[in-house]
């Protein structure tokens, strides 16, 4: 047998397929079979079914205030639309998103070991780095489908509802939310496949992620005030140059949590009318048009952002491929 190639025998026959395919094939169908992941994407389904209730409950108001420059873009709003009673749709998943990737890769590897899999896998023409890129990889195609099927449920309501056809920018604008969103669920996803390498145990590995989790959510950014006002001088005794300055280093520190990175990205999207995400003086604003920017220039204003999101999630899954590569399997 080759051993870059498996035979296998399917209820057509016989085909070829490589390692990667057949360990990718096996991932994603364990992910439909389990129920975290049933319970995970109900929980989804129900918080999208009520943000969408709720934004077609005020998408009236929202479209008829002339004062919003974002008051024409009606699929945006289905997205971003709410009474105070419940956060948007985004808002909602910059919380459910690191969740659906912790459960996705907790036990990723160290239930193979534990299980006595991993050394029967590793026996046979499969490189290490084909099995850890085929758990993630596995994992991110459910995501994305995911999202993807839940845009169009948005999109297919919204024309029965509405009847207004959707813009090509709308489109792009919410194609690019999604985007995000699963490079955002792909790092929470890569960290806890560094996890469960680290920890044998999967409650070890789940309980660390769901702490990072909670210190990035809760206690980063209290953290981050705290020392602020212990280290930095008042702000009214600072003058305009300098305040500026003292909130751009603030909203750097903040930059470090990667739900704020999440939540500028996905905010920045779906609201064309934004313009900066930082302070701005009043000569930048006075020369600021009240209009919506073109996808074009929003895309360049989130690329920090999102560039951050993927550099973190590249350096989880490089570390997680070197300790795998160092770890004894046999034991």
């Amino acid at each position: 047998m080759n051993s870059q190639i498996n035979i296998y025998k399917t209820a057509k026959g016989i085909r070829k397929s490589s390692p990667f395919g057949v360990v990718l094939h096996k991932e994603m169908a364990d992910h439909i079979r389990s129920w975290r992941f049933i319970v995970l994407i109900g929980l989804i389904i129900l918080t999208f079914i009520g943000s969408m209730y709720v934004s077609l409950g005020n998408i009236r108001s929202a479209i008829s205030n002339t004062n919003d420059p974002d008051h024409t873009f009606l699929y945006l709003k289905l997205l971003t639309t709410t009474d105070n009673s419940t956060p948007p749709f985004h808002v909602f998943l910059s919380f459910l998103g690191p969740l659906l990737g912790i459960s996705l890769g907790f036990d990723a590897i160290n239930i193979e070991q534990n299980n006595g899999t991993l050394t029967r896998i590793m026996a046979q023409p499969l490189y290490r780095d084909n099995l850890l890129l085929a758990k993630f990889v596995s994992a991110m195609i459910m995501v994305g489908t995911l999202f993807f099927v839940l845009t169009l449920l948005m999109t297919g309501g919204g024309l029965i509802l509405t009847g207004v056809r959707m813009e090509p920018q709308e489109l792009l604008r919410i194609l690019g939310f999604v985007v995000i969103s699963v490079i955002y669920v792909g790092f929470w996803l890569s960290l806890s496949i560094v996890l469960s390498i680290k920890f044998r145990q999967a409650a070890t590995s789940a309980l660390t992620a769901i702490g990072i989790w909670l210190f990035f959510t809760v206690f980063y950014q209290i953290i981050v005030n705290l020392a602020i006002r212990s280290i930095l001088p008042d702000p009214s005794f600072l003058s305009q140059d300098q305040i500026l300055r003292y909130n751009e280093f603030i909203l750097d520190l903040l930059r470090i949590a990667p739900n704020q990175l999440y939540t500028d990205a996905s905010t920045t999207m779906l609201m064309p009318s934004v313009r900066s995400l930082g302070p701005m003086t009043m000569e930048q604003m006075a020369g600021a048009i009240p209009a919506p920017l073109p996808f074009r220039e929003s895309l360049m204003i989130v690329w920090p952002q999102v560039s951050g999101l993927i550099g973190a999630t590249a350096a989880c899954f490089a570390l997680s491929y070197y300790l795998f590569m160092r770890r004894e399997i046999r034991s």
